[in-house]
């Protein structure tokens, strides 16, 4: 009946053991491919949300400048005629 024992702990230990290094091998792999996919991303020059909505109000202030600009010229142009 030990021996019986002794096999089913040595079976269990090496299931235990399996599970252990299954999971890091998923790990590992997982750590692997979002270190690939951030290279990929870095490479295609993809802005953040952060920049795209910084350069967005630029031209939102820039338009309304240009606007503003406008408008003061052609009260002068129309001043002059």
């Amino acid at each position: 009946m030990q021996t019986r024992n002794k096999v089913f702990d040595d079976i269990s230990q090496l299931f235990t053991n399996a599970m252990g290094v299954a999971q890091g091998a998923r790990d590992e792999a997982e750590n692997a491919m979002k270190s690939m996919m951030d290279r990929w991303l870095a490479d295609r020059d993809f802005v953040t949300r952060e920049e795209f909505d910084a350069v967005r109000a630029m031209a939102q202030k820039a338009r309304e400048e240009n606007e503003a600009l406008k408008a003061r010229l052609d009260a002068l142009e129309s001043g002059k005629s």
